[in-house]
């Protein structure tokens, strides 16, 4: 079975048990599109590509679905800032595995790792550590992989290379759902772990204050108070 059928299969599991609904809450999702979405992931993959050229061709588990739900995402975004994020991470993760894939070796025996899951990690790397939310990390984590699909289509083009590209299909489903996995999983975690850190500091930043307005407010008190035992001597 392949990697991105099990990682699937995990992240629908923990959906269907509501584990993911704060995160997917945060994204204005819910359980249940997040689980008919990852079904819809799985069996696109088992209909056949939609041809675009002789050569290329587009997946609908692979890269329909999960572009129509950047797509959404991308509307549901907060703001313009969100959005112009969203579209730089997914240009800069899409170059970043498009030139991992111009360094590795040409023969994927050579290597210990399957090239595909590679693609995914520097996808999702690229996508969280220049996103600004999840949903930016998300759609740049997606689109960065399929972007880079893109571009090996025309490279191919440009230098008359023989072969056919499917654009989120074959071994490049598994970079797909790697990618946004890792992107959202670290956007998640560690969004997660600076946002209780910076909340606690900013309780202990309060504290001194309150102590300290409190210490003045007992001052005033004892110098009203010396004042008037001055005036009952008088």
């Amino acid at each position: 079975m392949p990697l991105s059928y099990v990682l699937l299969s995990i992240v629908g599991l923990v959906v269907l048990f509501g584990f993911a609904h704060r995160v997917l809450d945060r994204m204005k999702m819910t359980d249940t599109w997040a689980f008919l979405i990852i079904i819809g992931m799985i069996i696109g993959t088992l209909i056949p590509n939609i041809p675009i050229t002789k050569t290329v061709s587009i997946n609908i588990g692979g890269a329909v679905i999960p572009i129509a739900v950047c797509v959404y995402l991308f509307l549901k975004a907060e703001n313009t800032k969100e959005r112009v994020n969203a579209v730089v991470v997914s240009i800069v993760a899409g170059i970043a595995v498009f030139i991992t894939g111009r360094i590795l070796p040409a023969e994927p025996e050579a290597m210990i790792i399957e090239p595909n899951y590679v693609y995914g990690i520097v996808g999702g790397l690229i996508a969280y550590l220049f996103s600004r939310s999840r949903r930016s990390a998300f759609i740049g984590g997606v689109m960065g992989i399929i972007l880079a699909n893109v571009m090996q289509a025309i490279f191919n083009y440009i230098t008359a290379t023989r072969g056919t590209i499917s654009i989120g299909g074959a071994g490049f489903f598994d970079s797909v759902v790697i990618s946004m996995i890792i992107a959202v999983f670290l956007s998640e975690i560690i969004g997660e772990t600076r946002e209780k850190i910076q909340g606690g500091t900013s309780k202990k930043d309060l504290e001194p204050k309150e102590g300290m307005a409190s210490s003045l407010i007992d001052t005033d008190k004892e110098e009203e108070g010396e004042k008037n035992e001055q005036k009952q001597d008088e």
